[in-house]
């Protein structure tokens, strides 16, 4: 898992550039919940080449963004100096010991990554989020879905492999060797059982979660 995401998702930042742009829909939504509640300090878990670093730094939050892609990383710091803003930014896989202090964040993200692993991995993941959050920090997430077999997902041009239950390794394409783990409602409120669920929502793809810390 490692060796693919630092290998790939380097290779398609470097060929690409920022690849994503636009922030994800619903996040003008959550920085407006995010200043009603007072949040100050952000991280966005798998950050990428910085969208929503830009999105959030704009609106007055204190950016700190994680990602395995050391390509990823640079851009998101060009493209933050070329629009004068600032953020912390770290190299690192998330699904390991996060490099933050103890209830150090108001807020924690995580777009379309969270689901990029085995559910262990996930497990410690929503872990660290809990450790680095401040009593009744606030998340907000988005989880991959099983998709309806009408609606085949684009990674079965290049065929997939399940290695576990609800977990599958894309088998070519940009993405080959990339794990994916399929989310329900249920499996949600059970990993996220020591958030509040304030709003949990439905896109055609994945699952949007905007939660509370309970302790």
């Amino acid at each position: 898992m490692e060796k693919f995401t630092k290998l790939g998702w380097d290779k398609a930042f470097k060929k690409e550039g920022k690849i994503f742009v636009k922030p994800e829909r619903d996040i003008p939504k959550v920085a407006k919940l995010f200043k009603k509640a007072g949040v100050k300090k952000v991280l966005d878990l798998g950050c990428g080449s910085g969208r929503h670093l830009i999105y959030l730094a704009k609106r007055g939050f204190n950016v700190y963004g994680i990602d395995i892609s050391k390509h990823g990383i640079k851009i998101a710091k060009d493209w933050l100096k070329k629009e004068r803003l600032k953020a912390c930014l770290e190299i690192g896989d998330f699904y390991k010991k996060l490099p933050f202090k103890d209830n150090y964040f108001d807020a924690v993200i995580s777009i379309a990554a969270l689901h990029h692993g085995k559910i262990g991995d996930i497990r410690k993941l929503i872990n660290e989020m809990k450790r680095i959050l401040k009593p009744k920090g606030l998340i907000f997430i988005t989880a991959h879905k099983k998709l309806p077999k009408r609606k085949i997902p684009k990674e079965k041009l290049f065929g997939i492999k399940y290695i576990a239950p609800r977990t599958y390794v894309i088998l070519g394409g940009p993405e080959k060797g990339g794990i994916h783990y399929n989310f329900n409602k249920k499996i949600l409120k059970r990993e996220f059982r020591d958030f509040e669920f304030l709003k949990l929502w439905l896109e055609p793809s994945h699952y949007c979660l905007f939660g509370k810390l309970k302790k």
